[in-house]
């Protein structure tokens, strides 16, 4: 007997009488759903390409399927090595909309968001309608002491003195990196060792006299000029005055320069209003700041930053010894090129106030608008250590995006042809018609590629509710609302 021949079939069907071959191929009906409702569809279910763990941020642009992310829920299950994200985009992208959706949903975990510096502001009506508190910082309002360590004599007690050691040696390196910070802002170049010795000692001496007062800039300078033996050891004066005058008095210039100039207003004195971290959420606004004096702007953001994070530290120092409840915290830090760009060596600063945030309960939100910010700092060294902030975040979000910027972002996330040009995509209008006013007709607003580490990146498009629209409109002045459903 002869065989049968091989009847081939492609798309549309065997091409043979009887056959039932097609013209055309509708595409299959779309359902979603959860496994309780669609597992009989076999074998036709098709899973979700990331993993519903987290706050829901949108909806896959390619499979429609919901996208749920934020870097504390997804170290906790495991998919990141830690719970910092680095967020970037041109203005106008909805960087600061994702993160206040993050924001709102982790505050509905329990979570207690810290704004720490709003410049525009982006988050104040949102912070105000959650519960929170929102601190104004600037002249004539709330004042930050930059040496306020929060709480930590409260814990004092209770510790053995090896421990109370270790809290007093970190409490002094928190208060001297911030006085560092802004002595560099005003001098525009960095402390010598010699003049940072005598700074310690300055703060290890206030440190160990204090009581329930925190110090003040005006107290290191006080300290400094009275002159006592443990400032002095560290001079090598061997007793000659003005040998003292001569190590000292470059270092009073700078310190008299931040009390008696545009700084001084703000940072000059205790702090107003203290941080309730037993508060739903914290939004320090510094919109009240000229936004065009840099060295204010920087000082303000650092402030805030050290100010919330030794505020975590007592916090948890506490809980750890069962005097408060234990929480976490979610920072975000926006405007990050403000800070870094104002003076050499402030990278420097802000990596010793944001280390170990695992440790710390505490994950981090960094924004900025692209590599660029992080590449004009003044020294390749700055440079550096500014990469190895973004490089160390294990989640990035980037929005539209130049081809330029994403080249330069591959020197700190590894990004495919395709997920270039399609991010470069979501800057560029197809057309030059008129909108409406509306954001949705701005391109690439609220699309945003995730991407961790090498694994290929989650396109997700964040669509606001009438709500959120309401809370982050940033372009109220326009007449245009904010990302579109």
């Amino acid at each position: 007997m002869g065989q049968r021949p091989t009847v081939r079939a492609d798309r549309y069907g065997p091409g043979v009488a009887g056959g039932g071959r097609m013209a055309f191929v509708d595409a299959p009906v779309e359902v979603r759903g959860g496994t309780g409702q669609v597992c009989g569809l076999w074998p036709f279910g098709v899973g979700t390409g990331a993993p519903l763990v987290g706050v829901p941020m949108g909806r896959h642009l390619r499979s429609g399927a919901t996208v749920c992310f934020d870097p504390i829920s997804w170290y906790r299950a495991g998919y990141i090595s830690n719970p910092n994200l680095f967020v970037a985009a041109q203005p106008g992208k909805g960087k600061s909309s994702a993160v206040r959706r993050q924001v709102l949903g982790l505050t509905a975990q329990g979570i207690t968001p810290l704004v720490l510096g709003d410049l525009k502001p982006d988050y104040v009506d949102l912070i105000r309608a959650l519960g929170g508190q929102v601190i104004r910082i600037g002249p004539g309002l709330d004042r930050i002491n930059p040496l306020d360590a929060g709480p930590w004599r409260q814990a004092l007690t209770h510790l053995d003195e090896t421990a109370a050691t270790t809290v007093r040696a970190s409490v002094v390196s928190r208060r001297r990196h911030m006085v560092e910070a802004l002595a560099t802002l005003v001098r525009r170049r960095p402390l010598d060792d010699s003049e940072v010795a005598v700074l310690t000692a300055a703060i290890r001496l206030l440190s160990a006299r204090e009581t329930g007062v925190q110090p003040t800039l005006a107290d290191v300078v006080k300290v400094i000029e009275t002159g006592p033996e443990e400032v002095r050891q560290v001079t090598l004066d061997r007793g000659d005055e003005a040998e003292y005058r001569r190590a000292t008095d470059p270092l009073m210039r700078t310190l008299l320069a931040v009390l008696d100039g545009s700084l001084g207003a703000t940072f000059d004195g205790q702090t107003t209003t203290p941080i309730e971290l037993g508060t739903s959420a914290v939004c320090v606004d510094i919109s009240g700041i000229d936004s065009a004096d840099e060295a204010l702007v920087a000082a303000a953001l650092m402030s805030a930053w050290a100010y919330g994070f030794a505020q975590v530290e007592a916090s948890h120092l506490l809980a750890d010894l069962g005097l408060g409840r234990r929480r976490e915290y979610y920072a975000i830090m926006d405007e990050l090129w403000r800070a870094l760009r104002a003076g050499p060596g402030l990278v420097d600063r802000l990596d010793g106030l944001t280390r170990l945030s695992r440790q710390q309960g505490t994950g981090l939100a960094y924004i900025t608008h692209s590599m660029d910010d992080l590449e004009a700092l003044a020294s390749d060294a700055d440079k550096a250590k500014a990469r190895g902030l973004a490089e160390r975040c294990a989640a990035k979000l980037l929005g539209g995006l130049s081809r330029d910027q994403l080249g330069k972002f591959g020197r700190v996330v590894e990004l495919s042809a395709a997920e270039i040009n399609e991010v470069v995509g979501w800057g560029q209008r197809e057309g030059w018609s008129a909108g409406g006013g509306s954001a949705k007709s701005r391109a690439g607003v609220g699309n945003f590629l995730l991407k961790i580490g090498s694994r290929p990146g989650i396109p997700v498009h964040l669509a606001l509710t009438e709500i959120e629209q309401e809370l982050g409109n940033t372009d109220k002045r326009f007449g245009i609302g904010l990302v579109e459903a």
